[in-house]
């Protein structure tokens, strides 16, 4: 199966022979030493100096994670969206009582850093501005170092949805004065989903301890304490660590610039396969991102029937759009365990569905006639 979706993502055979491992003692020193390997090199990919703090969890956990903690109801944070899942930590900040400023963007374009400044300037009272890195439902990436340049002219706490951007596509926590990033497992580090991470300055540790939100599960003050003993809270995703510590080691022995750069090409071949079959790329190409491409359904596909044979004729997998997206995108996801082969059996499968769906692809003898 040719799985090509924004996440889960494919399991190198490597990491799923890790998993098959009997269980440790999560409070003995097998545990201890992996866990403290696995920070190690999360702190390097995440490029900061920052507690790196692990969840088991989704990445949604993880954006829970960045409100309780910080935040206290009342609290006025800037929510800025470019998609589905800015749309998300905002619901959450609304959910535990933060007064919540949005501002979004259309579908397929990235964050003004200019509007973001308008934004900090009419209300002085924003404490922290919440956005997403990468968004996986419009494949558009924010230029962040633009980004957080604004927000810290304003100094406000800098809070960072990196769940399909890090360990992909380069970032900068501690350069751009990130407070709060988060990632999850699923995404880039080719491993299947229960991890969530977080990254946490000294600013945000400041404002955790006047936070007010009651938290438990998510109380990232009671990981960094058993952290520093070499544990975790709560039980872990043992499994999930195993596979985790795998894959880091490969991803150390690639170099982390040759995986970015290897995203990048794969990035651009797979936006260059789209538009030779004479569809329409979603984003605007400026920001487009490196983890996935979005592509506008042609008008008098069915976009159901495009998915059902693409998988079952061709066992290739796309995935939908979300939200408001719905039936008029498709999404192919490039991050993690991608190869070229994999970009080819994508384009040779929708270069034999869509005319069968209603569309004929640039170069196909009905187009030529």
């Amino acid at each position: 199966m040719n799985l090509r979706i924004p996440g889960p993502t494919p399991c190198p055979d490597y990491v799923l022979q890790a998993m098959t491992r009997d269980m440790i003692n999560h409070r003995g020193p097998e545990f201890r030493a992996m866990l403290l390997r696995i920070t190690d090199r999360l702190k390097q990919i995440f490029q900061t100096q920052n507690e790196v703090l692990i969840l088991t969890a989704s990445g949604t956990g993880a954006m829970e994670a960045s409100i309780v903690n910080f935040f206290s109801p009342g609290d006025v944070v800037l929510a800025v969206s470019i998609g589905e899942f800015g749309e998300r930590i905002s619901e959450i900040a609304e959910i535990y009582g933060c007064s919540v400023a949005r501002l979004a963007f259309p579908m397929g374009t990235a964050a003004d850093p200019e509007a973001i400044r308008k934004a900090l300037e009419d209300n002085p009272a924003i404490k922290a501005v919440l956005i997403t890195h990468n968004e996986t439902s419009t494949g558009i990436t924010n230029d962040m170092a633009a980004i957080s340049k604004v927000v810290k002219e304003f100094d406000k706490l800098l809070v960072v949805d990196g769940v399909s951007s890090i360990s992909s596509i380069p970032f900068h926590t501690d350069e751009w004065g990130v407070d709060v990033a988060m990632s999850g497992s699923q995404k880039g580090y080719m491993i299947p989903p229960g991890l969530a991470f977080v990254s946490v300055s000294q600013r945000a540790w400041d404002a955790y301890k006047e936070a007010k939100i009651p938290r438990f599960y998510f109380d990232l003050g009671r990981a960094r304490n058993y952290l520093e003993r070499g544990q975790t809270p709560w039980t872990p995703a043992v499994s999930v660590f195993y596979a985790l510590d795998v894959a880091l080691e490969k991803m150390m022995e690639e170099g982390m610039e040759t995986v970015y750069e290897r995203h990048a090409r794969i990035a651009e071949k797979t936006r260059t396969g789209v538009k030779a079959l004479g569809l329409t790329l979603l984003a605007d190409e400026r920001w487009a991102s490196n983890t996935v491409t979005a592509f506008k359904i042609p008008e008098g596909v069915d976009p159901g029937d495009l998915l059902r044979q693409l998988q079952s004729d061709h066992e290739v997998v796309l995935a939908s759009g979300q939200g408001s997206l719905a039936g008029k995108i498709l999404r192919v996801g490039h991050l993690g365990y991608i190869r070229d082969e994999d970009i080819n059996g994508v384009m040779e499968a929708l270069a034999s569905v869509l005319p069968k769906v209603g569309f004929q692809p640039i170069g196909s003898p009905a187009r030529s006639a």
